[in-house]
């Protein structure tokens, strides 16, 4: 059917759909194109999804550190070099955990001194090489997947600092359900985290874009700067512009 063709040539484009854009696009229902989404989908051509569709399933599920370094990682350098050039000597910040993160504890200039806070091992190991940057590690459970903690003693900590910037690494972007990871534990940590900083920057490239995990960290309001790479589709980029948030493309 050529309005199957059509959809599948618009997913291919944009990676992800929605269901008033098809209908406005091919003159039709709603319920018509939910119909079609759900033949699509039972052919196995897409993933419905929550007033839409998706190319990939959109469901994310935890992987090692190890296997997350090795995707994307082009893009990562890109996103990570962005980020390094918003920070500023003397600042304290706070990096949460994710490869992007580790790139970014890389990419920090030379000699630039700085106080960071940060739940990611990884991430410490890194910085601890710097003797003008001081770490300081959050305790709490040590996940086996991230190489992160998680927990209240973390989150107490967080209670008692302010920081300028916090940099955050997340498992999936959906632009109706928001910012999200595999854990929930790490999800309230993040919130935490968002609540001792003055400005939200997400480190994120663009196969995140659609995605959503298990637990959600919080709405697209409540976040300032998304930095992510050029594979980003122009109706992503858009909707977050529309909704006030600056976004940078590597």
């Amino acid at each position: 059917m050529k309005r199957h063709q059509l959809i599948l040539q618009r997913l291919q484009e944009q990676k992800h759909v929605e269901v008033p854009d098809l209908c406005e696009a091919l003159n039709v229902s709603a319920v018509t194109i939910r119909k079609d989404l759900r033949l699509l989908e039972e052919k196995g051509l897409l993933f419905r999804t929550h007033g839409g569709a998706a190319l990939e399933n959109p469901y994310i599920k935890d992987r090692p550190v190890n296997e997350k370094e090795r995707l994307n990682v082009e893009e990562k350098l890109g996103i990570a070099h962005a980020a390094a050039q918003l920070l500023g000597a003397q600042e304290a910040v706070i990096m949460a955990s994710g490869t992007t993160l580790v790139a970014l504890a890389r990419a920090i200039p030379p000699h630039l001194p700085l106080t960071v806070i940060t739940s990611a091992l990884n991430v410490g190991l890194e910085l601890v090489q710097r003797p003008e940057i001081e770490v300081m590690q959050l305790g709490g459970y040590l996940r086996h997947s991230s190489s992160s903690v998680t927990g209240p003693h973390a989150e107490q900590v967080l209670a008692d600092v302010s920081c300028s910037k916090l940099f955050l690494g997340v498992d999936g972007l959906d632009l109706d359900f928001g910012l999200t990871t595999t854990n929930i534990s790490e999800a309230r940590l993040n919130q935490a985290m968002m609540r001792a900083a003055q400005e939200t920057i997400v480190l994120a490239d663009s196969s995140k874009f659609g995605k959503r995990g298990f637990g959600r960290i919080c709405g697209l309001d409540q976040i300032h700067r998304v930095i992510t790479d050029k594979g980003i589709a122009d109706q992503d980029a858009k909707r977050l512009e529309e909704q006030g948030i600056a976004l940078t493309i590597v």
